[in-house]
């Protein structure tokens, strides 16, 4: 073959000028989806205020983390995409704590116990 071009969607190497024919289409991302509408990003710059934007765990643990922080869906949005908005359903936390709660190390009812504390310390304003 003289001249082809690598197809990033099979992985081999098409003639110039031809198209690939098993093309590898993705799906959606229904929850990337979700996080990039404007009601989400609202919500998760809500959340970061009322927990005067440090991490939930790190504050329990005596440290003061703003750094890196990110709004965790403690039930995954793929598990309930109704879910999304829903006030004792997020918590800040850094990068850190983020992967470790995602990864199931974090109890579920640890982080609602914090988002608990948060709002009583912290009630919604409207």
């Amino acid at each position: 073959m003289t001249g082809g071009r690598y197809c990033f969607k099979c992985g081999k190497v098409h003639p110039l000028g031809t198209r690939c024919t098993r093309r590898i289409y993705e799906k959606p991302d229904k929850e990337k989806e979700l996080r990039s509408q404007y009601a989400w990003t609202k919500k998760a710059k809500d959340i970061k205020d009322r927990s005067q934007w440090l991490c939930a765990v790190c504050r329990k643990e005596g440290r003061l983390e703003y750094e890196s922080l990110e709004v965790h869906h403690i039930v995954k949005l793929k598990d309930r995409e109704d879910l999304l908005l829903d006030d004792s359903n997020l918590i800040c936390l850094c990068a850190f704590h983020h992967k470790l709660a995602d990864a199931g190390k974090i109890s579920i009812e640890e982080l609602r116990k914090l988002v608990a504390e948060r709002d009583e310390v912290s009630p919604r304003q409207n």
